[in-house]
């Protein structure tokens, strides 16, 4: 864990002593870098046994998951809206 925030504060001194100089290249990297660690994750899971023989009950749980938070977030945004249109009286 130490080493972690090692390297996280090596990057904040890296990235405040050259903020002022632009790298083109920098986003390209960052998105082959995040593309590789998410397959690396993929390959990590996947050599798993634990988690592909649970991969039928984790998937029925994010389903439900899925499902109430987005239910949650549609009621409370449609009860926000209602109350900002009653705050408001109405006008648009």
């Amino acid at each position: 864990m130490l080493q972690i925030i090692l390297i996280m504060a090596a990057g904040i001194a890296a990235g405040w002593i050259l903020r002022k100089r632009t790298f083109k290249f920098l986003n390209t990297l960052l998105i082959v870098l995040v593309w590789a660690l998410l397959f690396f994750l993929g390959v990590e899971a996947g050599e798993n046994k634990a988690v592909i023989d649970g991969f039928k009950e984790l998937g029925i749980e994010a389903l439900l998951l899925s499902i109430a938070g987005t239910a949650g977030s549609i009621a409370l945004a449609w009860a926000l809206w209602k109350f900002i249109q009653r705050k408001e009286g109405g006008k648009r």
